[in-house]
């Protein structure tokens, strides 16, 4: 086997030798090497096939914007991951890798039978096949295109590894630590901002670690990285994260980061996890992530060999290896003469430089004649040829009328269309893209968000460029977050001054409708898929891309979109920006599902809630019930009874004297800001802006169909502030709601949502000495009933501890809703259960308060409403605003469906046989003697015994029920069918007289 390592070269430890295989070949590498480097090191370049035409595929790139080279990697036992980028991978002791997506092996693939069917498989060949016999679709079509679908194999066992996560907030965040990046760093970190600085690399530098000739403040670029990144590493304010891709950018500087901590290392210490995901909320955001270098599209550019010119110079000078013995050199730029140049230094063979331009810089022509490499300007590339590597290319002059063609015998081909500005995460933030002729590549305009960017990233390229630009973004960016920002200045000496053209296509010496030139390298799209795209009709480049699917592999789009969007555009005959730019979304890389879960996985993953009192219940014996995420105390079972006889004990002891309730489990929205009335008005069903503050009322809410969605009591506390309670099931769903309106529908208005579930423990106390108890702990509210009268809420103190103290009833007797603050909470309900004993105090469950709410006639949104009944079925027609020109869900009040009379209508059901309980879910009929199958007509939504009135009670939905007040229903059981007459709700109290008992 060929060694192509060139001993002592590249920034590997030659000393630190590490053996892996791949395929089940062992190979040795170096401490430092990605799988991508050891392996050309070995001389190995196939390293998998293409998705469509199972066309054998090499290494095309050197970082993650890599489309070929995925492979299957085992870290241990248990441990196996697909498509991993081998560029990206490093190497480690005992490291198991294999290539994916062919059978039997890697060089004889059954699979390539749909290269030479390629006329089969053309753009939109899914579309247009598999339409006869319809019968074949399950039987045949189907199960061999699942079967053929996918590149690697999902694992079989559960993810052993665990993951982490973190929360931060930072003054500077830095994205990419190539020049720029660390240029913006030292600038924001010597100004005392606390920075974190990030890059995708096992190692900061970017470019520099590919840089050997330009040199920065009189040191080489290496000795100056060395000199930055100690300056940094020693900095207390600075965070330093290698290993870490910023995946998404998010509104208000919110950015997500996943660290690589574990997948480097042969022995993970136990308890590491394998990746964290940082979530960064960022004062200043400088994006520095460099460019990534265009492939040039022509017949055969997928062969293994044929690699990015910019790739092959890092393999060299970072790496220590030469990607070939006999390199070819294809390119538009500048930039991969110097790749020529490295290589010719090593000791490699460049056997020419084939440049379509005709006009070289003479500096250029004259390094390469003095290392000996003929240069072929204003020559072209037609195609290339060998099975399983690059054997030689055909060239010729551009213009066809200027000579013949030639074939030059090669074992790489190193090719480049210049560099594409890497704007992914400014698009993230729906910052707006300018089209720059010149560069023939999209660049960041307007910021959307707090950011900047710089260097390639910016379209400046070059070092010294990158330098400047970078060392003032990172001192403006530590000025705008608060801080004395000064911004460094570098002389940077050397250093070559890079041009080039931008093409479409080159030119092919084949029949165009057989010529292979590839855009999309995984997916297999190439060149004339995406004319014929145009051709059907798809002129739109978002349109292109479904049809083609140029630019949806797994690297999307990074080294195909340009391209595919230029042939887009010289098809249709318009410019570049008129055919559109496809959409980048994060995330920027392929991300593990485990660094998304985090710690959210077995045990964690559906977290069970508790409140701060859960521990007294469980001391006390309460039987528990799942509600929402929460576990909430269901009864308090005292010795030798069951859930009925301890839940009637609970009812009699809340109405004759006082029991205390963990209502802790209440969703709870603070909204604040000056519009907040304003917005109330216009979420809820209710008038809310002449409701004085130190008051409360009963909210619904709607969606805009019509139909409830929530509700709770909702307290003002200020002008300018509102404490909004839900359901305890719909805290989440009623913000996500909110959020979604304000920030889509009125982001004019000044109001800010917080969640305050878990800021607040609540412990309602209900019965008629509910006042006595509560009365002695109080300070700074007269509990009198002319001064806090019902629905009232007042601020003051309970036992020297803040309080929210609200005045509502949701059992019908007086009562009273303790907010403390969460850390209190336990110790309050202590305090309150002691002195309680003084009145027979009793702690009551979630059973208790749903018996004693029925008997009142309140109901409970989602399990009373299903989703299908409006304010006037679930008889809260009072709850609408009449006067309200407009709130969620009005204008859907008024269809004429929601206005039948026969509508399902929520009524109270009390059966002829008092001790009969019924089902809940149980289904109504109006008449019994109706033949199978009969119509259902409604169904019972709550039923309990009440202790009260000796006697069951119920509540149900019934077609037109509001009208039926008195008639019998019908509810069949499987044994016999039981009847009950339709009332009204309320069945205990209706005067109201013990609110204030």
């Amino acid at each position: 086997m060929t060694n192509y390592r060139i001993a002592g070269k590249g920034r590997v430890d030659h000393g630190r030798p590490v053996h892996f295989t791949f395929n089940g070949t062992r190979y040795e590498g170096f401490q430092g090497d990605t799988l991508a480097s050891a392996l050309l090191a070995n001389g190995v370049h196939l390293v998998g096939r293409s998705f469509k035409y199972h066309r054998p595929r090499g290494i095309l790139a050197a970082g993650s914007e890599e489309p070929n080279a995925l492979v299957g990697v085992t870290h241990g036992p248990g441990r196996f991951e697909p498509n991993t980028r081998a560029t990206v991978l490093e190497i480690s002791q005992g490291l198991s890798t294999n290539s994916q997506n062919h059978w039997p092996s890697l060089k004889r693939d059954i699979g390539a039978v749909n290269d030479a069917a390629y006329m089969l498989f053309s753009a939109g060949f899914y579309y247009k096949t598999f339409m006869w016999p319809k019968s074949f679709w399950n039987k045949v079509y189907e199960p061999f295109i699942r079967g053929a679908a996918g590149l690697g194999v999902s694992p079989k066992q559960p993810d052993p590894d665990t993951y982490a996560s973190r929360h931060v907030h930072c003054d500077v965040l830095v994205v990419g630590a190539g020049p720029a990046g660390i240029a913006a760093a030292l600038s924001a970190g010597r100004s005392g901002a606390k920075v974190i600085l990030l890059d995708e690399q096992a190692e900061f530098g970017g470019s520099l670690l590919s840089e050997t000739d330009a040199s920065i403040d009189g040191r080489s670029g290496w000795d100056w990285l060395t000199m930055a990144m100690t300056e940094l590493a020693a900095m207390d304010n600075v965070t330093l994260l290698p290993r870490t891709t910023a995946i998404g950018y998010y509104h208000q500087n919110f950015v997500g980061l996943c660290q690589r901590l574990t997948d480097h290392l042969a022995d993970v210490p136990q308890g590491t996890p394998r990746e964290r995901m940082w979530k960064v909320r960022a004062a200043q955001v400088v994006l520095a992530q460099g460019a990534i270098e265009r492939p040039l599209v022509f017949h055969g550019n997928d062969r293994p060999g044929v690699m990015l010119a910019g790739a092959a110079r890092t393999y060299l000078n970072r790496y220590g290896v030469k990607v070939g013995q006999n390199a070819l050199v294809v390119t538009t730029h500048d930039s991969a003469w110097l790749a020529a140049f490295d290589l010719a230094k090593a000791g490699g063979k460049v056997v020419a430089i084939v440049d379509m331009r005709p006009n070289i810089s003479s500096h250029l022509r004259a390094k390469a004649d003095s290392l000996g490499i003929e240069v072929l300007a204003g020559w072209t590339v037609t195609g290339t040829s060998g099975r399983l590597r690059i054997k030689s290319a055909r060239v010729r002059p551009a213009d066809p009328t200027a000579g013949g063609a030639r074939t030059i015998a090669c074992d790489v081909l190193m090719m480049s269309g210049g560099w594409t500005p890497s704007v992914h995460l400014f698009s993230h933030t729906k910052g707006k893209l300018n089209w720059h002729e010149e560069e023939q590549a999209f660049l960041p305009g307007e910021h959307a968000e707090a950011s900047r960017t710089v260097g390639a990233g910016n379209g400046s390229f070059g070092l010294a460029k990158a330098l400047a630009e970078g060392a003032e973004a990172g001192a403006d960016a530590a000025s705008d977050a608060g801080y004395n920002g000064r911004s460094a200045q570098y002389v940077v000496a050397d250093e070559t001054e890079l041009t080039g053209i931008r093409v479409r296509e080159l030119p092919t010496d084949q029949n165009p409708g057989k010529a292979k030139a590839f855009v999309d390298f995984q997916n297999d799209v190439t060149a004339k898929d995406i004319r014929l795209a145009v051709r059907e009709g798809f002129k739109s480049i978002e349109h292109v891309k479904r049809y083609t699917t140029n630019g949806m592999a797994t690297d999307q789009g990074k080294t195909s979109n340009i391209n595919g969007l230029a042939i887009a555009a010289d098809a249709v005959g318009a410019p570049v920006p008129a055919v559109g730019l496809t959409t980048f979304r994060p995330p920027y890389t392929p991300t593990t599902f485990g660094a998304f879960a985090g710690y959210n996985r077995g045990r964690l993953f559906e977290v069970t809630r508790k409140t701060p009192i859960d521990g007294w219940a469980e001391a006390k014996g309460a039987a528990f019930e799942p509600v929402s995420l929460w576990r909430r105390a269901w009864y308090f079972p005292q010795a030798g009874e069951d859930m009925h006889a301890a839940v009637a004990r609970e009812c009699a002891a809340v109405r004759a004297s006082v029991g205390i309730f963990d209502a802790s489990t209440l969703g709870k929205i603070e909204i604040v800001g000056p519009d907040a009335a304003e917005f109330m008005n216009r979420m809820y069903t209710n008038p809310w802006t002449k409701l004085a503050p130190g008051r409360c009322r009963y909210g619904l809410l709607l969606g805009e169909d019509g139909f409830i969605r929530d509700d709770g009591v909702i307290g003002r506390m200020a002008p300018d502030r509102f404490h909004v309670t839900t359901t305890t099931g719909g805290a989440a769903r009623v913000l996500n709601m909110m959020e979604d309106y304000l920030q889509t529908e009125w982001p004019d208005l000044k109001v800010w949502l917080t969640s305050t579930t878990e800021q607040w423990a609540v412990i309602a106390l209900q019965g008629p000495n509910a006042r006595r108890l509560l009365e002695p702990l109080v300070e700074g509210i007269d509990l009198s009933d002319d001064a806090f009268p019902h629905m009232a809420v007042a601020e003051g103190h309970i036992c020297g501890v803040p309080t929210r103290l609200f005045r509502v009833s949701f059992t019908g007797e007086r009562g009273y809703e303790v907010n403390v603050p969460a850390r209190y909470g336990r110790a309050i309900w202590e305090k309150l259960f002691a002195d309680g004993q003084a009145y027979g105090i009793t702690p009551y469950g979630t059973e208790t308060m749903h018996v004693l709410r029925a008997e009142k006639g309140y109901i409970i949104v989602g399990q009373d409403t299903d989703g299908t009944l409006t304010p006037d079925d679930a008889a809260l027609g009072w709850a609408i605003g009449k006067a309200k020109p407009d709130f969620v869900g009005k204008r859907s009040l008024t269809r004429p469906d929601m206005l039948k009379k026969d509508r399902k209508q929520l009524v109270g059901l009390l059966t002829d046989d008092p001790m009969m309980v019924l089902e809940e879910g149980a289904q109504i009929v109006f008449d019994p003697n109706q033949p199978i199958p009969m119509k259902m007509v409604g169904h019972v939504t709550s039923a309990y015994w009440s202790a009260s009135l000796n006697r069951s009670i119920a509540f149900g939905v019934v077609e037109g029920g509001h009208s039926r007040m008195g008639e019998t229903i019908y509810i069949p059981m499987p044994d016999r069918t039981l009847s009950a007459k339709i009332t009204g709700m309320v069945f205990v109290d209706p005067e109201n007289s013990r609110l204030n008992a």
